[in-house]
């Protein structure tokens, strides 16, 4: 008995800091009448501050497509960044994520990580690159064969655009920004990655944005954004309007894969990242 309420103990410890690195502060559960089914969950997410990281004007706190901040929202617990149980073997690694306080210490943290069955037939986990302390954080969904080969996010013709764009268009390095994805190793036949397997990354991508503490984040595509701001508002109707992760600004956009079939929307992304350059302080 004293064993199984020690195991239990310990599973309890995990799931909480889980849940709080996956960004929960708290949930209220109603107590439920004999006639009534039990309450749902709710989580309320916790702001994280933005850092200035260059003399630039610090942001405005975002807000939706009109402009205005967004009220504070208590969502109900649902798949996406937070909501799954926590995976098995998570405890293991709980107290080391939350010691993390470099991206090294991050990714000493993840280790050969098998939290989920991605582990199964991925080469490598893609990580993230570019700046530590980058005001600018690109977010996409997960990595592709070249990715998966090499190592690093968005390195195949997507992740040319996504340089171009960086480059060309924002006259930046692209070692001046962080990229990253929504999970870390490559889905099979780069298929949408399933909500358990979001779940088992979710803190890993809250610790990756804690650490670096951009000023802006932008999400590439509409399953980065889904995940990153738990909606399923369509991508056509989120881009280019500021949403809000934490207290940092989010632009959504298209997925430069997806450009690389519509080319014609590439003005659309340019909409975006021009809104993105003005909120940093950046010249057009």
């Amino acid at each position: 008995m004293a064993q199984d309420t020690r195991r239990l103990a310990r599973d309890l410890r995990a799931h909480v800091e889980w849940a709080r690195l996956g960004g929960v502060t708290e949930v209220a559960l109603t107590p439920a009448s004999a006639d009534a089914p039990p309450a749902r969950a709710r989580a309320t997410r916790a702001p994280a501050p933005s850092a200035a990281m260059a003399a630039a004007p610090a942001p405005e706190r975002a807000g939706g497509a009109s402009g205005s901040p967004p009220a504070s929202r208590s969502a109900d617990v649902s798949p996406g960044m937070a909501s799954a149980a926590a995976p098995a073997g998570w405890s293991s690694r709980a107290a080391e994520l939350a010691r993390a306080a470099t991206l090294d210490d991050l990714r000493g943290a993840i280790g050969d990580c098998r939290l989920c069955r991605l582990c199964e037939r991925r080469t490598q986990i893609v990580f993230g690159v570019g700046n530590p302390r980058a005001r600018l954080v690109f977010v996409g969904e997960g990595p592709g064969h070249d990715e998966d080969v090499k190592g690093e996010p968005f390195v195949g013709r997507a992740g040319q655009l996504l340089t171009d764009i960086i480059e060309k268009g924002m006259r930046l390095k692209r070692s001046d920004v962080y990229i990253c994805n929504v999970v870390k190793c490559r889905p099979p036949d780069n298929r949408n990655p399933e909500p358990d397997e979001v779940a088992a990354c979710a803190p890993f991508l809250a610790r990756q944005i804690e650490i670096v503490q951009p000023e802006v984040l932008v999400t590439l595509g509409k399953f980065a954004a889904h995940a990153l701001l738990e909606t399923k508002t369509p991508i056509t109707r989120l881009r280019g309007t500021w949403q809000e992760y934490r207290g940092i600004p989010v632009m959504p956009t298209f997925h430069p894969a997806y450009l690389l079939r519509n080319p014609g929307d590439k003005k659309l992304v340019w909409q975006d990242i021009k809104q993105v350059m003005a909120r940093l302080g950046m010249p057009p």
